[in-house]
């Protein structure tokens, strides 16, 4: 029996923490775009669809300090870098493609309920 959903997301539960981590949606574009295997930073910037360097590095940095990428750096002039997903990285390969097949499904239905409420705030 699993506790109670309050129990589950207290502020000092891991299952909060865990959340944290992946629900931000650069967490989710990065990692979902690491499961065909290693990428440069480049390459993740194209692959997203908007993140900006900045922001690229700042999610980079979180996923691996907790456990869900690792950073490669080749000894080659110029130097190069490249990710991949962790073990325990891969382990999200599951959640995050139903969450991609959910958006892809449900996508259209919530504009559409989006643009349906901002009209009726307007009128």
């Amino acid at each position: 029996m699993s506790p109670p959903a309050g129990i589950m997301f207290m502020s000092d539960c891991p299952a909060r923490t865990a959340i944290e981590i992946v629900a931000n949606k650069w967490s989710v574009v990065t990692l979902y775009a690491l499961k065909d295997g290693p990428k440069r930073p480049s390459e993740l910037v194209a692959l997203s669809g908007g993140i900006s360097r900045k922001v690229l590095t700042q999610t980079l940095r979180r996923l691996q300090s907790s456990g869900l990428i690792d950073r490669h750096r080749y000894a080659e002039a110029p130097p190069r870098v490249e990710y991949s997903l962790t073990p325990l990285g891969r382990t999200l390969e599951e959640p995050i493609a139903m969450l991609t097949e959910w958006a892809q499904a449900h996508g259209e239905a919530l504009l559409d309920f989006q643009e349906s409420t901002a009209a009726n705030q307007t009128h």
